[in-house]
């Protein structure tokens, strides 16, 4: 089966389409910080409000508890919003209650109306199959088909993703198919030489994507926290830095099976090792078997890659045709621990063939050292939904719509 796109529900002049959006934004004092899941948006809305339907959309943002909370309003989202359109766009103060049913009942074809955040309702979110559904029964109320466009969220079998998705004729909006493309070809077509760089905090929250991708790349290049796991493994002394002993047999397993392979795994050939987790903190580069051996000794901890693992990363990237990246180099949000992650980023838009940054921090650590969304083959708007594709789980967001 493949996934059902916008062209599957035909004309769409004059109906009432819920969208499904992904517009959880970086908030500050009730400014965004960050509007590119509001952009991420735009090709689906403008292609309905073209096409003449009548727009209610919607999204999480934040974790509220399962009733309203000010601070994790969609209003400030509904404002941007009407701003990028260039068109008003009106906002209601509930999901499903009486603002939602004026603002949807005064819509005329080609408006847009965001109804308030979908976890304002526990239904949303709930573990009980009849809750859920009660609650997707409200919102289908307002609609007459659904697209689903927040691919962050289409491995989360919620009311809004998966239950209105099986109400309503639904299909995939612009993003999410575009989303599926992408991910997809890595999978089962990606262009050889093949390159995969891990990054993050834990090996733990990677085993699935290694797993499922370690057969299919030529190289695979893992920085960041989970680094010294395998440096362990190899019988390094790490300091201070971050590891997890419970997994050091499995890093074990993983350098053999790339030996087996013949897949090319890197690993940090140097660190740069910080006197405390702090931006200010006092740092010296050392090589990976001897990061104790500076002046800070045995209390280092590592908190990004070293200038030559940061050369040999971005060499490997370079070469290949294919490049996923998943996770930063070191603590990119310390300038002073930035230069690894950004050697890789920039390595990315220097690369001729397809580039996907894997969304999540690898995304936000892009954007906050400098690059730009349109310098990489393809950014990711989902994290954990990227990840879980490329595990070859089954997501329930997807499957509703006809992927399997």
């Amino acid at each position: 089966m493949t996934l059902r796109t916008l062209d599957s529900l035909g004309d769409l002049a004059g109906k009432r389409v819920f969208v499904r959006c992904d517009f959880n934004v970086p908030l500050a004092d009730g400014s965004i910080t960050d509007d590119g899941r509001i952009r991420a948006a735009l090709p689906t809305l403008k292609a309905l409000v073209e096409a003449g339907a009548k727009v209610v959309t919607s999204s999480h943002l934040g974790r509220p508890k399962g009733s309203p909370d000010p601070q994790y309003s969609l209003a400030p989202v509904a404002a941007r919003l009407g701003e990028l359109l260039d068109a008003p766009v009106a906002f209601a103060g509930d999901t499903v209650g009486e603002a939602a049913e004026q603002a949807v009942a005064a819509l005329e074809p080609s408006q847009v109306v965001v109804l308030e955040n979908l976890r304002f309702n526990a239904g949303e979110t709930s573990k009980d199959d009849a809750e859920r559904r009660a609650f997707a029964e409200q919102l289908a109320a307002f609609a007459d088909v659904m697209v689903s466009d927040g691919f962050g969220v289409v491995h989360r079998k919620q009311a809004s993703v998966y239950d209105l998705a099986q109400i309503l004729p639904s299909a995939a909006g612009t993003l999410v198919a575009h989303e599926v493309a992408v991910l997809d070809r890595l999978l089962t077509a990606a262009e050889q030489p093949y390159t995969v760089v891990l990054g993050g905090s834990k090996v733990s929250d990677k085993l699935g994507v290694i797993d499922s991708l370690l057969p299919r790349v030529d190289k695979l290049l893992i920085g960041g926290g989970m680094a010294y796991t395998f440096l362990a493994a190899q019988g390094y002394a790490i300091g201070k830095s971050l590891v997890e002993r419970d997994q050091i047999d499995t890093a074990k397993r993983y350098l053999d099976e790339a030996r087996e392979r013949g897949v090319e795994l890197l690993l940090p050939v140097d660190s740069l090792m910080a006197s405390a987790f702090a931006a200010d903190a006092q740092s010296e580069n050392a090589p990976a078997d001897d990061l104790e051996g500076t002046s800070l000794g045995a209390e280092a901890l590592g908190l990004d890659i070293g200038p030559a693992t940061a050369e040999a990363f971005a060499d490997a990237i370079r070469s290949s045709k294919t490049v996923f990246w998943n996770g930063p180099m070191g603590v990119f949000e310390f300038p002073a621990f930035a230069a690894g992650t950004k050697a890789v980023a920039q390595a990315l838009t220097e690369t001729d063939g397809l580039t996907v940054v894997g969304g999540g921090d690898s995304a936000a650590a892009a954007r906050t050292l400098g690059f730009a969304d349109d310098q990489f083959g393809h950014v990711s708007t989902g994290g954990g939904a990227s990840l879980e594709f490329l595990e070859g789980k089954k997501l329930p967001g997807l499957e509703v719509l006809g992927w399997a």
